[in-house]
């Protein structure tokens, strides 16, 4: 079964804990803390597999998570890092997060691979706590929390043209014509319910021709299988349309082309914008003492520069004038093949989420000492790098951006004051 469309849910790795122990050796009565770092978890990653023509693989499986990273041990010993995952999909599978319908990635082009969900940090151990007032840090590090999505994935197909035109007109006979594309014909509605690509072969260099498949008006708006049917033409440089010239089944080519543009347009305004160019099939079922189609066709459609060329698929009429034009078009049309730009980012969810934390002031001897903590901190504190000049900047603003600074101000801090987060301590500066 042909599948072009999936929804699941992805989840990286945890990120491993980081270790509480010290020293216990024969002769070494005061040993220092030795728990060690814990792993890294492991990456959601997408990867192109040219072997791959649809996304059926997904249709029996919902949920896909890589492997967690390994608690720290004891003896300054490294957790081991959690396995990632690889998701293949065929060329063309734009990944969107289903909540916000935001694009996360589209494997397409020179984007061959992906880390889509990169797997959580390991938490350091308490061997790193260790200071001169601080000797036995009981502490550790917590490993960064796991992040998990559900994402929709859509096969758009790649192609340089793209046919349309309502059902029973011609398409998939004119692609059979035209290429080694071989899809099932026959003389009823919908019979193509799937995209049929073909490699077109001329002097002077080929094309990809996909076979949209028919549409109905309302398309745009998901009617029928408008929507799985308008995303495959997305991509494609120039849109030829396929009319029935002859209206063997009453339809009028002129309304046709008219509706259909109307249902581009609606759906994407720059699809309907591209060349095109219309292929009048069926003229060997056109009686010489009717009206002439091809010269309403121009009438209507060729102040705009759009060409008309009356073809027949099944004899053969026409239709190598018509490749050689379409060729013409692609070759003033930008070579650059469309790419979905992305537009949600994953990693930024672990910093905007609405997790709890709380700030109290607590006296001691030194004098009072205010400790932030909590889960927002706690995330903060897995996906932050505290040791680089950048990660403290990014630590400072994410204080001041959650509302952490204005409660510690709140609950009366003054500069100078210690404040304490998860076994951190700073000294309080405005």
């Amino acid at each position: 079964m042909f599948a072009d469309r999936a929804t699941i849910s992805i989840r990286s790795g945890k990120g491993g804990d980081g270790h509480v122990s010290f020293r216990r050796e024969l002769y070494v009565p005061n040993g220092g803390p030795d728990g060690g770092d814990g792993g890294r978890g492991g990456d959601v990653i997408f990867e192109i597999d040219e072997g791959l023509n649809t996304l059926s693989e997904f249709r029996h499986k919902r949920k896909y998570a890589a492997k967690n990273g390994q608690e720290g041990g004891k003896r300054r010993c490294h957790g081991s890092d959690g396995e990632d995952i690889i998701l293949r999909v065929p060329e063309g599978t734009v990944i969107i997060e289903t909540s916000t319908e935001k694009i996360v990635a589209d494997m397409s082009g020179e984007n061959r691979r992906q880390v889509v969900l990169k797997g959580g940090r390991g938490g350091k151990g308490n061997m790193h706590y260790a200071t001169a007032t601080m000797q036995v840090p009981k502490y550790a590090q917590a490993g960064q929390a796991a992040q998990e999505l559900e994402v929709r994935l859509e096969l758009k197909v790649i192609a340089d043209v793209g046919l349309v035109g309502f059902p029973n007109v011609g398409k998939s006979t004119f692609l059979s014509r035209v290429t080694n594309a071989r899809p099932k014909i026959a003389n009823y509605h919908f019979t193509t319910l799937t995209p049929n690509l073909g490699v077109v072969d001329l002097e002077g260099g080929g094309f990809v021709i996909a076979d949209i498949p028919g549409l109905i008006e309302g398309a745009s708006e998901g009617l029928g299988l408008g929507h799985e049917f308008l995303r495959h033409i997305e991509r494609t440089r120039v849109i030829v349309h396929i009319v029935d010239a002859a209206s063997t089944e009453g339809r009028d080519p002129v309304e046709d082309i008219h509706k259909i543009n109307d249902e581009l347009r609606a759906y994407n305004e720059r699809i309907a914008d591209r060349p095109q160019v219309i292929a009048a099939n069926k003229m060997d079922a056109v009686y010489e003492n009717g009206e002439d189609p091809i010269a309403r066709l121009k009438a209507e459609f060729g102040p705009q520069g759009v060409e008309i060329y009356p073809i027949s698929a099944v004899t053969g009429q026409g239709v190598r004038e018509l490749l050689f034009y379409i060729q013409k078009l692609l070759a003033a049309c930008p070579a650059e093949p469309v790419i979905f730009e992305r537009e949600f980012y994953p990693e930024d969810m672990l910093l905007t989420e609405s997790l709890p934390y709380t700030v109290e002031r607590i006296e001691e001897k030194e004098g009072p000492v205010y400790v932030a903590e909590g889960p927002k901190i706690e995330k903060m504190l897995g996906y932050t790098n505290l040791d680089s000049e950048k990660g403290f900047a990014f630590f400072q603003r994410f204080l001041k951006e959650s509302g952490i600074l204005a409660d510690l101000e709140k609950a009366g801090i003054s500069e100078g004051d210690t404040v304490r987060i998860y076994g951190l301590e700073f000294d309080y500066y405005k």
